[in-house]
């Protein structure tokens, strides 16, 4: 609709008005239509149009209260109407229709507010003001009325009684309400949760009634407890409330208590019972995880505790009359740790993830430690344990141990197997005699077993059995397999012969080479020495120490003669360090300084016996 059928409706229905209060006939209605509509254009050419300086604004009032909607269009002389929901209330400030309602204002300064007197729901309603002659009108105004609940009422008040053992179901309504109140339930001055709520829309469309429920256990409240009841809205926001009081027998009210607490395992506590019961408790009855306690009676249970007291809640049963209550309690018991998942040892493939789990309880908290046996390292301060792409080296045993501070501790130990190629660990020369039986051990790590297991010398190759001079015998450990070639007769060529050991598994391989060294041969040099050669032995003894003699007589004849020139000559300096011999006995557990330095003893071996 463009503005100027708008402003022509507003003209129509202004003649309408018109011709109605001044019994005009339509002619009439046309003619003021007409004068109007020309004053409008007159104004407009002539810049003069009017305009709202005060137009009515959303508001919100509290029935029974004023409130007063505002319009003001100065310069403006011609017919103001107000507008509710689409309909007029009058001419002018003539509202004879609605005795509540008043056009007030200073009609010259172009003011037409409407003051409601005590308002009402059916106030409730948009409003426009609206100027017919300049054809204008101002914003719709939403006032909104707020109707205060009527009081609340509990259902079977204000004294209700209860029988011993029924539950309880308090209902509370409060009606006639815009918006629909609010109920909270209350009792020793706090609210009480877990209501439920239901509304109902009355026949008004505007207004709502409510009605919430509350259920209360017998054991929940004592006898004589006054609960309330209080609906609130935004009409009154203080609220309005009543009150009941509840007249009830119960079952015992139980609290359960223990002390010492906490306390360490081994240590005596007691349980204490009491109760609240209306008529009078009649018997008390003790348990522990759903045993009874025979020796317990009265209200009052004494023992020592262990560590099952910080799982297995010890249970206080109070009986009278009308009924039982059972309230239960562990204890704080501090307690060493103890295994609740037992680590599982575990066998992996090579570059595989291993992944250990291990669960302690202990109280109180306790920490936990994955360490390899024998390392310092930790891995791991959880439960679980992971090691990433195995090796065969991270094989072995590992840790899981726990602690409880100041409390105790405690360990488990699982074994991590790795699947991988054989690893050979041997001695590269062992030894034999020559003439007799001889042997030579290949000791194989492996994991899965070895499939296969050969040694080769020269062109020969066995595996199992008896070949000639050579067999093969293997044997499984704990620690692994040892194959042994036992070469019966050896002969010296047996000596110069490399052996190679091989083992496979579904993984790999891996190969020894082993050299066999005659046994004793320098034992026998020696014998021999002493036996054959002792003259000989003397001569070189003398003729050394001779030699060594002479040359210690030289070197200090020289010293002499150096230190005299030294003093008779100036400036004259020996370009000779003194020389310092040195003898130094190693223990023969050095291993690696023996290889580095050979001794005196091999070193005249091989000289004098240069064939060994």
């Amino acid at each position: 609709m463009s503005a100027f059928q708008a402003d022509l409706l507003l003209l129509l229905l202004a003649c309408f008005l018109l011709s109605h209060e001044l019994g005009l006939p339509g002619r009439g209605c046309c003619l003021v239509l007409g004068f109007m509509y020309k004053e409008k254009y007159r104004r407009m050419t002539e810049g003069q149009a009017s305009s709202f300086t005060q137009q009515p604004q959303d508001q919100v009032v509290i029935a029974g209260q004023p409130v007063t909607l505002l319009c003001a269009i100065p310069e403006y002389n011609g017919i103001v109407l107000w507008i509710k929901d689409g309909l007029a209330l009058g001419v002018g400030r003539d509202l004879s229709s609605y005795p509540r309602y008043l056009v007030v204002g200073d009609h010259l300064s172009g003011e037409h507010h409407l003051k409601i007197l005590r308002a009402d729901l059916q106030d409730d309603a948009v409003y426009e003001c609206q100027a017919i002659q300049a054809a204008i009108r101002s914003r719709p105004a939403r006032l909104t009325v707020l109707v205060p609940p009527d009081d609340p009422v509990i259902m079977g008040g204000p004294i209700i009684s209860l029988r011993a053992g029924d539950p309880l179901n308090l209902t509370c309504h409060a009606d006639n309400a815009k918006p629909a109140a609010s109920i909270i339930w209350m009792r020793k001055g706090e609210v009480v949760n877990g209501a439920t709520y239901s509304k109902t829309l009355l026949r008004d469309g505007k207004r709502e009634s409510i009605m919430s429920t509350l259920f209360i256990a017998p054991s929940d409240i004592e006898n004589g407890e006054s609960i309330v009841c209080r609906a609130t809205n935004k009409a009154i926001p203080s609220g309005k409330e009543t009150s009941v009081t509840i007249d009830i027998q119960h079952p015992p009210l139980v609290n359960l208590s223990v002390e010492p607490q906490p306390v360490l395992e081994d240590n005596t506590v007691k349980f204490h019972c009491s109760a609240k019961a209306n008529p009078a408790v009649t018997q008390y009855r003790w348990a522990k995880k759903g045993q009874v306690i025979k020796e317990a009676s009265g209200d009052f249970y004494e023992t020592i505790v262990d560590h099952t007291f910080f799982f297995e809640p010890v249970s206080c049963e109070v009986t009278n009359a009308l009924g039982s209550t059972n309230i239960s309690r562990t204890v704080d018991v501090y307690f060493g740790p103890r295994m609740a998942t037992e680590p599982q040892s575990l066998l992996v493939d090579l570059g595989s993830d291993a992944v250990f789990n291990c669960a302690w309880t202990g109280n109180p908290s306790l920490t936990i430690v994955w360490m390899k046996r024998g390392s310092g390292v930790v891995l791991s301060n959880e439960n679980k344990l992971t090691l990433k792409s195995v090796r065969q080296e991270d094989a072995g045993k590992y840790v899981c141990r726990a602690v409880v501070p100041r409390v105790g501790a405690g360990e488990r130990e699982v074994t991590l197997t790795v699947n991988g190629p054989p690893i050979i660990s041997s001695t590269q020369t062992q030894h034999a005699l020559h003439g007799q039986k001889g042997q030579i051990k290949c000791f194989i790590r492996s994991t899965p077993p070895p499939d296969r297991i050969a040694w080769s010398w020269k062109e020969n190759v066995l595996e199992s059995g008896t070949s000639g001079r050579y067999t093969v015998e293997t044997v499984s450990t704990d620690e692994g397999v040892i194959s042994t070639l036992t070469i019966s007769n050896i002969v010296r060529a047996d000596f110069q012969t490399i052996y190679n050991c091989t083992a496979w598994n579904s993984f790999g391989s891996d190969t020894e080479i082993i050299r066999l060294k005659e046994q004793g041969t320098e034992m026998k040099s020696g014998a021999g020495m002493q036996a054959e050669s002792v003259p000989m032995a003397v001569i070189i003894g003398v003729a050394v120490g001779a030699g060594v003699a002479f040359l210690v007589l030289m070197a200090t004849i020289v010293a002499f003669c150096c230190a005299r020139s030294q003093r008779n000559l100036k400036g004259v300096v020996s370009a000779k360090n003194d020389i310092r011999v040195e003898i130094v006995h190693k223990e023969p557990s050095s291993g690696r300084e023996t290889e580095e330095h050979p001794t005196i003893k091999q070193l005249m071996v091989r000289t004098f016996f240069p064939s060994v």
